[in-house]
């Protein structure tokens, strides 16, 4: 659809963009990305014919951009600027149906049913159909960014170019107005070239991005090709992290700060956790790096509570996690701070122990009951149901953890935790062979994310080791607690 070869061009015979090449295919939607300065609309206005070429050549369907007149370009490329002036005062009607200006013809050219029809979609695809009768001038500035989107939409040429769609726009008319632009790449064929500043918009709706640096491409290809840590934070002199959408295969970004804020350095020891009747709990005094599989806030996250709940062996609920979350709220928990486990053993039967490590200490909580265990190799075998026993595992760490060594905790955990069961000869009651845990087991792993940097927690690692041993030990006592209260000894 578009091709720009070897294009250069700027301002007051200034190069801005040097030496741009790329091309884009119908229905495709590119994202261009860059610092500020760094010719992303400059580059844009070169395209559409706003600012002279120094040299190079834009070809539309095969054909130089030089060789259209004004009006036919205006049928094949529609431009939405980044900034717009009006001298005169509108309605948002009038101001939409502008972009039908390509297709009028005469001097005496009439409104047609196509005209009326390309207004009311416009107006309807970006939500502005209340605003119809009022002044332009009048509205907002998303609101007005929204009129000229649908100026833009209205217009119907095959090459959409967009600078900052979303600007002025608040997250739910970001996500409007972009849903509503890729609907058109996707069902109608138009090709879309947009400038963005927000990269995790831009990995999310593009196809694929071009980022640029000091007017040169730096880089062009597929999201997970472009938005890369170490290529964002050379162009963009800023620390990132990189991370997966939690729905899309597309990369998204966030900022690390470079502010130290006050935090406490006090280390968590065994003194830290209450045992109840009821609960074991164990609150930080700041938000802890969690990763865990518990019935409340499972995943990663951020916390300071951790509530290990008993409840009966008969406990049966509908929906689980709401009665839980009831529960944390009468008990003065709030949600968003708070992870929540269930187990089905007296909670005063709890083991915890603290171990030091070269790096610092760690700090391992188990509570175990065995009379579901299962042997997972097995299960395949018998027909079952989850059925509350439970060994739940937490781990608490004094250092910071990468996210490589969050994953081998818990596999370091995991192992240990079913070499205890082979020790204790659990076994399942179904098969009769050595049981590797229970239908409902959990695990945390928190770390205070202060100290010393841990980036492997593999079984080798100095806290592997340690790991691997406390969880071994705590996960055996705990289970000869069971067995005794059980009468299986």
């Amino acid at each position: 659809m578009l091709q720009v070869r070897n294009v250069s061009g700027g301002y007051d015979h200034k190069l801005i963009v040097k030496n741009v090449s790329f091309e884009v295919g119908k229905g495709e939607m590119l994202g261009i990305l860059g610092p500020n300065g760094s010719g992303k609309s400059t580059l844009l206005k070169v395209i559409s014919g706003i600012l002279h070429m120094a040299a190079g050549e834009v070809l539309i369907e095969g054909k130089s951009l030089r060789s259209h007149s004004s009006k036919e370009l205006a049928k094949k490329m529609a431009v939405l600027p980044q900034l717009h002036s009006h001298a005169f005062s509108h309605s948002v009607r009038d101001t939409i149906a502008l972009g039908r200006y390509p297709h009028q013809s005469g001097l005496f050219s009439s409104w047609s049913d196509g005209d009326e029809t390309a207004v009311v979609e416009a107006m309807q695809l970006t939500a502005m159909e209340r605003y119809e009768h009022q002044m332009l001038d009048l509205l907002s500035g998303g609101e007005q960014q929204r009129v000229f989107v649908a100026q833009a939409l209205a217009q119907q040429a095959p090459l959409l170019l967009l600078d900052e769609p979303t600007n002025h726009l608040d997250i739910a008319h970001q996500k409007q107005l972009l849903d509503t632009i890729k609907t058109q790449a996707i069902e109608k064929g138009i090709t879309i070239i947009s400038v963005f500043h927000d990269i995790n918009l831009a990995s999310l709706y593009c196809d694929r991005l071009l980022l640029m640096d000091q007017g040169e491409v730096q880089v062009i290809g597929a999201p997970h090709e472009v938005v890369k840590k170490d290529q964002i934070e050379s162009v963009y002199q800023a620390r990132i992290s990189t991370n997966p959408h939690p729905e899309r295969p597309k990369p998204q970004i966030t900022i690390l700060p470079d502010v130290n804020e006050k935090q406490n350095d006090e280390l968590i020891t065994a003194e830290n956790f209450q045992v109840t009747a009821e609960l074991v709990i164990f609150q930080a005094e700041t938000q802890l790096k969690t990763w865990s599989s518990a019935v409340i806030n499972a995943g990663s996250g951020w916390y300071k509570n951790f509530v290990n709940r008993r409840v009966d062996a008969s406990y049966a609920c509908d929906n689980v996690k709401e009665e839980m979350l009831e529960y944390l709220a009468d008990n003065g928990f709030s949600e968003a701070d708070t992870v929540g486990m269930m187990t089905a053993v007296k909670t005063t039967d709890a083991v915890i122990k603290e171990y030091d490590t070269p790096f610092g200490s760690i700090v391992i909580m188990v509570t175990a009951g065995v009379g579901n265990a299962v042997d997972v190799s097995r299960t395949h075998e018998v027909e079952m149901l989850p059925a509350i026993g439970t060994i739940n595992t937490w781990i608490i760490v004094n250092g910071e953890l990468s996210d490589e060594a969050f994953i081998q905790s818990v596999i370091t955990a995991t192992e240990s935790k079913t070499k205890a069961l082979a020790f204790e000869q659990v076994k399942d009651p179904r098969t009769g062979t050595i049981a590797t845990g229970t239908s409902t087991d959990s695990v945390l792993i928190a770390a205070t994310q202060k100290g010393t940097h841990i980036p492997y927690a593999g079984p080798i690692t100095e806290i592997g080791k340690k790991i691997g041993l406390g969880v071994y030990e705590c996960t055996v006592e705990a289970i000869q607690v069971y067995k005794k209260a059980k009468g299986w000894e």
